[in-house]
């Protein structure tokens, strides 16, 4: 009379077995917790689909400058910024992609689980700043950022042309009230178009848009104002079902290192950047390349990510207070294994440069 609980306890007991075993096979071999080890593995017929365009350019051109022959196959996907990336992202088309810092705040907000695998910065910031404040002709007072109350203002949120905005507004002990932000989106030429139509009074102008903007209009009383912040975070980062397969985590390994060293190539050769990149690559005029080349910047790979995530936190916390989204804590997204990767590829990088 036993027999058929027992057998059922047996049964139930072989279906929970068969279960974990299931959920055991189904479960990466990794994850993105801070102490589980980064795969360096990369199995035969992996393919990582990577949206940074520039870095495609400059592994092209260095040739055997650089060690792009990583074992696996290297399949660039033209797509740049942060609302392309995150939608490429949830498609399920794109591994990696490289953007300013915002785009993966606002990532997270929309429910996509993603990490920053790496970041450059420059060293001379103050000196070359990403982005200067265009202002519109005939717009009378306007030479600092206090003024920019009661004026109109491009916004493109979640980007980085617009937190800039944000932070310079907070700089300038102002709110989104004492202004009227426009929403407009931050693409082409978008934003000095508008200046000069004088749809709005005054918008963040990024690389060769300040120097096309000036020269166009600054007869007619277009100027700029330099915000003095820093606005120069560049990340790489990966949705987490990337970081938790294994095959892909150690071909993104790979791609953070020949990205860390195309970086400092890019610096080390402006000539063969602006004549191959500028130039040739983007269409650009020689006048276009060599201002790009000038005001680009040192280039700031840092080892310790620990300033960088408290500069990103500073930036979450004013994005979510203007925003009404919760506060994330910024070390959440950052893959912290990927540090000493970046920091061995700069030294490997600069000791090869030096011999």
């Amino acid at each position: 009379m036993r027999s058929r609980p027992l057998s059922a306890v047996a049964a139930a007991l072989l279906v929970a077995m068969l279960a974990a075993c299931s959920d055991a096979a189904a479960t990466p071999a990794t994850s993105t917790a801070p102490d589980a080890t980064l795969p360096t593995t990369v199995p035969a017929g992996t393919t990582l689909v990577v949206g940074d365009p520039s870095i495609q350019v400059a592994v092209e051109l260095a040739g055997d400058d650089l060690d792009s022959d990583l074992g696996f196959d290297i399949e660039w996907a033209n797509v740049s910024g942060g609302p392309a990336t995150t939608e490429a992202f949830r498609a399920g088309s794109l591994d990696v992609g490289a953007v300013a810092d915002i785009p993966p705040i606002h990532a997270t907000w929309t429910g996509l689980d993603v990490r920053i695998v790496a970041a450059s910065y420059r060293e001379d910031w103050e000196e070359n700043p990403i982005y200067s404040f265009g202002v519109a002709p005939g717009v009378e007072g306007v030479k600092s950022l206090e003024d920019f109350e009661g004026h109109r203002i491009a916004y493109s949120p979640g980007q980085a042309q617009g937190a800039i905005v944000l932070r310079a507004l907070e700089e300038a002990g102002l709110t989104t009230d004492d202004v009227e932000l426009v929403e407009l989106p931050s693409t082409g030429d978008v934003y000095p178009t508008a200046l000069a139509a004088k749809e709005v009074d005054i918008a963040p102008l990024g690389g060769v848009q300040v120097a096309r903007y000036l020269d166009s209009y600054g007869k007619d009383g277009a100027h700029t104002v330099e915000h003095g912040l820093r606005d120069d975070p560049s990340v790489l980062y990966s949705p987490t079902s990337t970081l938790d397969d294994p095959a892909k985590a150690a071909a993104l390994r790979a791609y953070v290192r020949l990205w860390a060293a195309a970086k400092l190539w890019i610096h080390d050769h402006p000539e063969e950047w602006k004549a191959g990149y500028y130039v040739e690559d983007q269409g650009l005029s020689e006048a276009d390349a060599d201002y790009l080349v000038e005001h680009a910047g040192i280039p700031d790979i840092p080892a310790d990510w620990t300033e960088p995530i408290a500069r990103h936190q500073e930036t979450v916390d004013l994005l979510a207070a203007e925003t009404g989204n919760e506060v994330l804590d910024a070390a959440d997204l950052w893959d912290l294994r990927f540090a000493p990767v970046v920091a061995e590829a700069v030294e490997q990088y600069r000791a090869g440069a030096e011999g």
